[in-house]
């Protein structure tokens, strides 16, 4: 698949988003991207340090190319340049056209991450101390996700599994492909859903709703965590995103509503979150 990244142009030899979600995970970069946001602000993030390092590289070289070519020990004579003209327009000049090359995509990034316009789905998610909830407002259902890890791992009494601490009973379940708008808000004190393979990190603020969007483009579980410290359980609310095709999700629907007519409460097994 042939994507645009940023546009195209000056950006178009940044290395792509695609190639780290094909290598998979790295402990030394950001989580492979699985939407078009988190794809971009990937490469964002690749082109941004990749220009930082050359300007790094280019200003250290050339500063310790002059401290021991130059030197006064060699002979060398101190050169004047107080109110040269050409050399105060070449420091403002070459500043100002990496500035702009930077702001370009970035400002386009964020264009994006904030245009929830035309989604396909739109769910309602509060932050509460310790868990969230979610509603699926085109659906009518809604259900809390609470953290699944089992007590004996916390307390040190079992050996802790590869997703300690990112296990729920009830993860959050959306079709693959489709734009999903989330409206985010708090029951209680400021939180922050965060999903770093969708490039998602939205506050949830008491008294105000926040949103956001993400659209995953394969199915998978996602996980995550609340971003913003919100009290001694803070880390024990994690976020689980199943990503499923079209008609999986339409049965789960349909389960969903079952058991909301039948007064039962919606539960899920934790291994479906695993």
């Amino acid at each position: 698949m042939k994507r645009k990244l940023f546009g195209g142009g000056f950006f178009a030899f940044a290395p792509s988003a695609a190639l780290a979600a094909t290598l998979g995970p790295s402990k030394y970069n950001l989580q492979p991207p699985q939407s078009p946001i988190a794809a971009q602000i990937y490469d964002l993030h690749t082109i941004i340090l990749a220009i930082c390092v050359v300007i790094f590289v280019v200003v250290f070289g050339f500063m310790f190319y002059a401290v021991f070519k130059h030197r006064k020990a060699a002979g060398h004579q101190a050169a004047h340049f107080h109110e040269n003209t050409t050399v105060e327009i070449i420091w403002t000049v070459i500043p100002f056209f990496i500035l702009v090359g930077m702001a370009y995509p970035a400002t386009k990034t964020v264009i994006e991450m904030k245009d929830t316009s035309a989604p396909d789905m739109t769910v309602k998610v509060t932050g509460y101390q310790w868990k969230w909830h979610y509603d699926y407002l085109n659906e009518g259902i809604g259900f809390y996700s609470n953290l699944a890890t089992p007590k004996e791992q916390i307390e040190g009494r079992a050996p802790k599994s590869e997703t300690y601490l990112l296990e729920v009973d009830n993860p959050m379940v959306v079709p693959v492909g489709k734009k999903v708008r989330l409206l985010i808000t708090a029951g209680d004190v400021l939180h922050a859903w965060f999903v770093p393979a969708f490039g998602v990190k939205q506050d949830a603020i008491p008294g105000f709703i926040r949103d956001t969007w993400f659209r995953a483009e394969k199915t998978g579980i996602y996980r995550g965590q609340c971003a913003e410290l919100c009290g001694k359980e803070h880390g024990f609310m994690p976020i689980v995103v199943k990503v499923v095709e079209q008609a999986e999700y339409d049965r789960w629907v349909a389960e969903q509503k079952q058991k909301k007519a039948a007064g039962q409460p919606v539960q899920v097994s934790a291994a479906a979150a695993k």
